[in-house]
């Protein structure tokens, strides 16, 4: 039998073939007639006659096999997440199907791979973005601390040229100072020196006194003068003496004395401005000023140089010698240099010689008295 013809057929050799029709032992099912050649009888044998027409074979209406048709395939089990797929097709008779015949694969659903596609292109494009957004902002941080840099270095070279500009006129202004201090102006050192220069009247004498340091306790001013000028009042038991200026007179105290030193230290309630007194060695040659009451004459000023610093016979000390002209009542006036500072006490001159002075040392008061 075949799927394209409904008819049975023998061949030719099969019994009953060309003769009578051999006794129906047909079982009619429902799907079609079923021959069981166990049921047939084996004809005689005899030779073969003449051919006759083969009877017709019977028509049978169409079978349905729609009844074996194998149950379609489940359909694949797909995540709740997941694309929807399409529902399975419905049978076609058209398309071969049966037992061995499997039913196509269902079609891969894309969509899914695309989005993870796209996705993944988006996360590159912004990690690109970003990194080119990093790299920006890095080379913009480079470039701002760059230019701090170079502007705190600028900063720099401003401040250490105004450093440098400022050294320069400090060291103007020093070297300035010393040439004016250098140079020898006996009216500027007369007018700072003429208020703290008193005459001194100590019963029959008279001479210079000056004032020095601060002002000691209770308002009081401390005097420098030569010893041998109150000599005859302090060996005399009495202590007062008179200083005078300006027309007026002060009384004042013999604190204390210092014979070989040829220094005496007085003391006045009168405030009188003090001199400040030189810290080193006096040397050849320095411009002085002497300021002192020759011969009563107050306020007198003469000018001239120190002329060596030696030791004589009858001196306790070096003694300091100048070419300042002076006189009897010079004695214990200051001798000032040009930076303004009591250097000496004046204290006496070569008898039959112009131009030899002699002065004590202001280092003997000084010591003596503790009073500078």
């Amino acid at each position: 039998m075949s799927a394209g013809d409904e008819r049975t057929t023998w061949p030719e050799t099969s019994p009953g073939y060309g003769g009578p029709p051999a006794p129906d032992h047909r079982v009619l099912a429902p799907d079609g007639p079923i021959y069981r050649p166990a049921d047939r009888e084996p004809p005689p044998y005899a030779p073969p006659g003449p051919r006759e027409p083969a009877e017709p074979s019977p028509v049978y209406p169409p079978r349905d096999f729609s009844a074996y048709a194998p149950p379609p395939a489940p359909a694949p089990r797909v995540p709740l997440d997941a694309a929807r797929v399409p529902p399975p097709r419905a049978f076609d008779p058209g398309v071969p199907f049966g037992p061995a015949v499997t039913a196509p694969p269902p079609a891969a659903d894309t969509r899914r791979g695309e989005k993870r596609r796209w996705s993944a292109g988006l996360t590159f494009a912004l990690v690109v973005v970003l990194a080119g957004v990093v790299a920006y902002q890095a080379v913009r941080i480079e470039q701002l601390g760059d230019r701090l840099a170079g502007s705190e270095r600028a900063q720099a070279d401003d401040r250490d040229r105004a450093t440098a500009r400022l050294d320069e006129v400090d060291g103007r202004a020093g070297a300035l100072e010393k040439r004016l201090a250098g140079a020898f102006n006996p009216e500027a050192i007369s007018t700072a020196a003429l208020p703290s220069v008193l005459r001194v009247a100590a019963g029959n004498v008279t001479g210079t006194a000056f004032a020095v340091g601060r002002p000691a306790s209770g308002g009081k001013t401390n005097l420098i003068t030569n010893f041998h000028v109150v000599e005859d009042v302090y060996d005399g038991g009495d202590r007062e003496v008179f200083l005078e200026r300006g027309g007026k007179r002060y009384a004042a105290q013999i604190v204390a004395v210092n014979r070989g030193g040829d220094v005496a230290h007085l003391r006045t309630t009168t405030k009188i401005n003090g001199l400040v007194t030189a810290k080193g060695a006096v040397k050849s040659g320095q411009q002085i000023v002497v300021v002192g009451a020759p011969l009563g004459l107050s306020d007198s000023v003469t000018t001239g140089v120190v002329s060596a610093v030696r030791e004589l016979p009858d001196s306790n000390g070096p003694m300091i010698q100048f070419d300042a002209p002076i006189n009897p009542g010079n004695s214990g006036g200051p001798v000032i240099n040009s930076a303004k500072q009591v250097v000496g006490i004046a204290t006496a001159k070569a008898e039959n010689a112009e131009g030899i002075g002699l002065a004590v040392p202001i280092k003997v008061a000084c010591d003596a008295f503790k009073v500078c």
